[in-house]
């Protein structure tokens, strides 16, 4: 009995530490992104999660598996760390980190309808309604960002909402990827070996746009954590949180990531959250819980 409620209160620490981590991220974005660029910003992300990566699959004897997937699992950093990432460095020049972080919590609505469309994992009554609450949360939250007129920043918030909303249909595809491409493989070799991917996929990009004036010490210590902290241990924790708790309860991290996000944001950056942000935050949470079998309507549902 002791036991099992120590094992309890250790994947409930890691959930509430891995969305602290997860939180932050958009706030060190933001600061790296405002001197570095969107593409540049991800490039040094990735490189530097790869960095931090690669030497723990050696010491673990990894390499082997990495050598002989490496072109699937290369693939899926692009798209699951590359894309993602860069797109949401250049919606954070326009939209705040709490609106960003707001976004990022649909990734599990998309993974569901990726994988109805793609898998022929088709939802139940309950979880088709949350697709259609959670998409109609997001519409909600965009409509106040519906311009395409640039900003201050030179970036029009509502194609930072789209590229925000891209980047979590590159998860949700990628997800699907890994499940059928890449199931059974250590979760370290696939972590590790995305972050080369990506590193490879974004390098030429972020070297062609890398400002002219070097970046100050504020933008590469937030690159640095956002490499480290928040992809490199992240990942760590989240593979651990699966181990403990099981896939789905990890996977309801997605819902207190916006929570410190917005946090962060407010005490760091100075930015409002409005009730309207909240109202839209809690129709997509629960359109996600549904769509993804969290929440259930009915005993009938499975």
């Amino acid at each position: 009995m002791a036991a099992a409620q120590a094992s309890s209160k250790s994947w409930v620490s890691d959930l509430i530490l891995l969305a602290a981590i997860w939180g932050s991220s958009f706030l060190f974005m933001r600061i790296g992104t405002v001197e570095f660029g969107a593409l540049p910003t991800a490039g040094v992300r990735v490189a530097i999660a790869a960095a931090f990566l690669l030497p723990i699959v050696w010491l673990r004897g990894l390499l082997p598996v990495l050598r002989k997937n490496w072109k699937r699992i290369f693939f899926i950093g692009l798209l699951n760390s590359g894309i993602p990432f860069a797109c949401f460095a250049f919606a954070l020049l326009s939209i705040s980190t709490g609106l960003s972080a707001i976004l990022n919590a649909t990734v599990p609505m998309f993974g569901a309808l990726v994988a109805w469309v793609w898998l022929k994992d088709k939802p139940n009554a309950s979880r088709l309604l949350g697709l259609l609450i959670g998409f109609a949360g997001v519409a909600l939250l965009a409509w106040d960002k519906a311009t395409f007129k640039p900003d201050a920043s030179g970036v029009a918030p509502g194609w930072a909402v789209l590229a925000c909303l891209l980047a979590c249909l590159c998860y949700g595809i990628s997800a699907s990827y890994t499940k059928r491409f890449l199931s059974g493989l250590p979760p370290l070799v696939t972590a590790a070996g995305s972050q080369i991917g990506a590193t490879l996929g974004l390098a030429l990009p972020a070297l062609w746009l890398w400002p002219a004036r070097m970046p100050g010490g504020a933008a590469w210590l937030a690159l640095l954590a956002v490499g480290v902290l928040c992809t490199g241990l992240a990942y760590i924790v989240f593979f651990r949180l699966i181990a403990n708790a099981g896939p789905q309860r990890a996977l309801s991290v997605t819902f207190l990531v916006p929570v410190f996000a917005v946090l962060y944001g407010v005490l760091f950056l100075g930015e409002s959250v409005t009730p309207w942000m909240l109202l839209c935050a809690g129709v997509i949470v629960c359109g996600t819980a549904l769509s993804t079998g969290l929440l259930r309507l009915g005993r009938g549902n499975k």
